[in-house]
Order: C-alpha cells, then structure tokens, then sequence
C-alpha cells in the first residue's frame, strides 16, 4: 500500500521508530520488511541494476540504523528513509564509469513489475486509453524504460518516484528536499522529455 497523503508519521510506525532507537532490533527489523521491497524496487529504477539495487538497499537500511537516532517524528520514516536511499542511488549512478544497461528482470527472475512499466506507458503515450498498436504491451513498456534510463538523474528520480512508486507531490518533495513547485515543474518536464524521446515509437500509426 502507498503511505496516506499526510507525510505525518503512523502511530504504529512512531511506537517502532522509538523501540528502534532504544535499540530494538527487533523494531528495526519490522521497519526493514515493510519497506525493504519499494526501496529496493526504487534503487533499482534509478540505478538501472537489479545487483547494484540489492547493495544499494541494504546500504541504506544500514545508513537508516545508524542514523536513527538523529530521526526526528515531525515528518515521516518512509520519507527520510527514502531520501537515503534515493541520494545513495543517485550517487552511484554519478560515480558508474559507464553507462548502465537497464534490465527487465527482477529479483526472481522475468520482470513482473505489477504494469509499473505500463502505468508510465499511459502516461507519456499520445493515446493514454490504448497503447500503440504497432507495440505489445511488453515492447512498449521495454522501450519506455529504456528512455527512462537515458533521463537526467532528477527527472527520472521524480517519475520513479510519481509514475512509478505513486507517491504524492507533498511526499516526494519531503523526499528531494526540494520546494512543491519545484517538483511539480520538474516532473512536468520530465515526462515532456520522455515523450519526446519515444515520440516515433509511441505516436499511434
């Protein structure tokens, strides 16, 4: 499930958030298992590799426990956790000597994104309601992030995380640090930019 509207955090998640900084493993743990997946998934998008997203995630978890302390309660976990995980990834992507092949396979084997992939087709193709005909769904959505890829690292952070992970424009802007409009421009943009690079693939006839 998307996290609610409201950046404020859970009760729930307050009560493990606290045990955790008391040094509660435990705690930690059951923070650890209900977000693993979407920060994984979310390294693996910026990124571009199943691999380095498995490192990646795992690092910032570990960034997470040893910062936790420095957590204030104003604001919510999921949006300073993926914060860490969204700079590290991006980070890396700046750091790679070459340029990284996205891959269509997850971390099971064939990629089965839930049409994450699909939903991002809708938005960027000129018939939102009926993907290209000339296309199979799964071209398309292959083609799709592929251009993805070729993005800048801010306009295809803020369409993972909009297009691909749903988060709010309130929540990513928690998570970028960066102002609403700023976001919202942004990912205007963004979507702009990736259209025009699938413009010959994507436009019906």
């Amino acid at each position: 499930m998307v996290p609610a509207a409201s950046t404020a955090i859970s009760v729930d998640e307050a009560i493990l958030v606290e045990q955790a900084q008391s040094g509660d493993m435990s705690a930690f743990g059951r923070l650890v298992t209900k977000y693993q997946d979407r920060v994984l998934n979310t390294c693996w998008r910026i990124c571009g590799n199943i691999e380095d997203a498995r490192d990646l995630t795992q690092e910032a978890f570990l960034h997470a426990l040893e910062s936790i302390g420095s957590f204030r309660h104003g604001s919510g976990f999921y949006t300073w956790l993926f914060r860490i995980a969204v700079n590290l990834s991006i980070s890396h992507r700046r750091k790679a000597a070459r340029a990284v092949k996205l891959s269509l396979h997850g971390p099971d084997g064939p990629w089965t994104g839930d049409h994450q992939a699909g939903r991002l087709v809708g938005r960027v193709s000129s018939d939102p309601d009926d993907p290209p005909a000339k296309l199979s769904a799964r071209e398309a959505e292959r083609l799709v992030l592929e251009g993805l890829d070729q993005l800048d690292d801010d306009y295809r952070t803020v369409i993972v995380l909009r297009d691909l992970e749903s988060f709010d424009y309130q929540q990513i802007a928690e998570i970028l640090d960066a102002p609403l409009g700023t976001v919202k421009s942004r990912l205007h943009r963004a979507r702009m930019e990736l259209r025009s690079r699938l413009e010959p693939i994507l436009s019906p006839g």
